[in-house]
């Protein structure tokens, strides 16, 4: 039976929650631009300056570029590094969810955007959390456009998907998605509702083997309209053509949880270490060329926990670099 990696996102989204500061305002020096993407939506961009080939930072859900602001300038002696806050965040536009406008290639052309309006060409990419997906997005479609990803703590299913380890929110976007291109028309129905009925039929595994796992979790607060359509706007990548280094913290640092019930942190913890291991070993065979980095009893936010070790792989990494 596949077994279903809802849980971990779901854990994940409570360590950013339990890590995230409660503001994120500028504290290091930098330009502010806003970006128009499309008609009505602007997105931040900070330009921390440097020189060299371009770096631009992508944040986790519900941060914005400026949770790198003690990080990314550590990389201006050899890069000029930029970040982008995305749409539904901080002080970028924060259009209604409609039509797909929060799917992950969405949010992967607002970045391509931007690149084109400012003229930065082939940079890396650097992404934490929900950003591995936007990472995905452009690396599988437009691999000509970056000269590399950097995954931090990023890497999960929603930026390489592994179908032995499926995710609720990716399956059911698959399903609705397949229900929409019945009801568009012109094809061949018979065929597309045969497909469905096998597409719900594994569906409904996941979901059971999901609703299971949540049992025993702490609640999440309800998420806004906005973070409901990111959450089910993930996609399937299953191809990664351009270098990558994927900094895992595997498992994570789970000190701060359960303080009363260590029996339940350390089954959390095993979890956890299954859970990320799982993903790291497919993603070192679905792009073997990938650097896949663990770093033990780190967390959510590796790059703080572990700063000087990431900048270690990282500047390795960039130095490697065609």
């Amino acid at each position: 039976m596949r077994k279903t990696r809802n849980l971990h996102f779901l854990f994940i989204a409570l360590l950013a929650v339990s890590l995230k500061t409660s503001a994120q305002t500028d504290s290091t020096s930098h330009k502010v631009q806003f970006v128009t993407v499309e008609k009505g939506v602007q997105l931040e961009v900070l330009d921390w300056g440097g020189t060299g080939r371009p770096l631009i930072f992508l944040a986790g859900a519900g941060d914005t570029a400026h949770a790198f602001d003690s990080f990314a300038p550590k990389f201006t002696g050899q890069n000029h590094v930029y970040g982008i806050t995305r749409r539904g965040s901080g002080a970028s536009s924060k259009p209604a969810p409609a039509n797909g406008n929060y799917s992950a290639d969405r949010l992967g052309d607002d970045v391509l955007s931007v690149m084109q309006a400012l003229r930065i060409e082939r940079p890396v990419l650097v992404g934490h959390s929900l950003a591995g997906e936007e990472l995905s997005s452009i690396g599988s479609r437009f691999p000509n456009k970056v000269s590399g990803l950097i995954y931090l703590d990023a890497a999960t299913g929603f930026a390489f998907y592994d179908p032995a380890h499926p995710s609720v929110n990716i399956e059911m976007n698959d399903i609705k998605k397949r229900i929409e291109e019945i009801e568009a028309g012109g094809v061949d129905e018979q065929e597309k509702m045969r497909e469905l009925e096998i597409a719900i039929g594994s569906f409904e595994t996941v979901l059971h083997q999901s609703n299971e796992n949540v049992k025993t979790m702490p609640p999440l607060p309800p998420r806004s309209p906005i973070e409901a359509a990111i959450n089910f706007g993930m996609e399937k990548y299953t191809s990664i053509p351009v270098p990558v280094l994927a900094i895992f913290a595997c498992p994570h640092d789970w000190s701060h949880f359960f303080p009363n019930d260590p029996q339940r942190r350390a089954e959390r913890l095993a979890t956890d270490t299954a859970q990320c291991s799982a993903q790291a070993e497919a993603l070192s065979r679905g792009v073997p060329t990938a650097r896949v980095v663990r770093i033990p009893n780190a967390d959510h936010y590796v790059h703080r926990s572990n700063e000087e070790q990431v900048i270690d792989e990282m500047k390795r990494f960039l130095s490697a670099l065609p």
